[in-house]
C-alpha cells in the first residue's frame, strides 16, 4: 500500500531557510512545493508596478482582481516559478525594493483572503508543501505536519546579506538588519494572520544545524508522522 501523502506546513521568520528546506523535502518526497512567499512578492511587485496605494481598498479591489497567479515549473532551475498574469516573475520578485514593501502589502486583509483562498485550493489533493508565515495556523490548521522556523537574528542577517549582495553589492549588513527587523515587527504585529507558531507546531532553530543536517532531521519528522498515521 502506497504511503499516505500529507500537507507540511512550515512557518518561520524571513531568512530562516524555509524555501530551502520546503523545497528540498519536495525533491525527497515527490511533493508539490508551494511558495507562498513569492505569491505575496508577486502580488507587491504588481502594486508596485501600478501604483497601488495601499490605504486606497477600491484601489487594491481593483488590482486584485487583475492579478492572475501561477506556478510553472522550470527545468533549467528545477523549481517552480511564480507567474503574474503570464509573466515569468521570478527575475524581479526577490529585488529589496520589494522586500521593503512586501510586509506591509501583506498585512492587507484583502490581499492575504486573496492568497490564503488560492493557497487552500492548490492544497486540496494533499502531497504539498507549503511555506510562509501563516500556513499552519490559518491556511492549513489541519496540516500533518506543522514546523516552526527560527534561528539567531545575526544569523539571519548574515544569511539574508549574503544572498542579496551578489545581485547588489552595494546593499549594506545595516540595510539588510534594518529590512528584517521592520519585516518581523509586521509580521508579528499585523491585525491579519500575524506570524506566530502555532500550538501544535514543532520549533525548528537552526541557527547551527547544516543544511543536511536539517533536511536529515525533517524527514525523520515526516517519517513519523507517516508512519502514525498509517497504523
Amino acid at each position: 500500500m502506497a504511503a499516505p501523502r500529507i500537507i507540511i506546513a512550515i512557518d518561520g521568520y524571513s531568512s530562516c531557510g524555509k524555501s530551502t528546506l520546503a523545497k528540498e523535502l519536495a525533491a525527497q518526497l515527490g511533493y508539490n512545493y508551494i511558495d507562498s512567499g513569492a505569491m505575496y512578492r508577486a502580488i507587491t511587485l504588481y502594486f508596485l508596478r501600478n501604483n497601488v496605494a495601499l490605504d486606497n481598498p477600491i484601489q487594491i479591489l481593483d488590482a486584485i482582481a487583475s492579478i492572475n497567479l501561477s506556478f510553472v515549473f522550470n527545468e533549467h532551475r528545477q523549481a517552480s516559478d511564480i507567474y503574474l498574469n503570464d509573466e515569468n516573475a521570478e527575475p524581479y520578485i526577490r529585488d529589496m525594493i520589494v522586500a521593503e514593501k512586501v510586509s506591509e502589502v501583506a498585512a492587507i486583509r484583502e490581499v492575504r483572503s486573496f492568497a490564503v483562498g488560492q493557497q487552500k485550493r492548490m492544497g486540496r489533493k494533499k502531497g504539498i508543501i507549503m511555506d510562509g508565515r501563516d500556513i499552519g495556523t490559518a491556511v492549513f490548521p489541519d496540516a500533518e505536519l506543522k514546523l516552526f522556523m527560527t534561528a539567531d537574528p545575526a544569523v539571519r542577517v548574515m544569511r539574508r546579506f549574503k544572498e542579496l549582495y551578489t545581485s547588489n553589492p552595494n546593499i549594506t549588513i545595516e540595510e539588510v538588519k534594518h529590512n528584517l527587523e521592520l519585516r518581523d515587527y509586521i509580521d508579528s504585529t499585523r491585525e491579519e494572520s500575524p506570524l506566530r507558531q502555532a500550538s501544535d507546531a514543532i520549533l525548528l532553530d537552526n541557527s547551527s544545524l547544516t543544511r543536511e543536517e536539517q533536511l536529515s532531521k525533517v524527514l525523520e519528522m515526516v517519517n513519523t508522522r507517516i508512519a502514525a498515521i498509517k497504523h
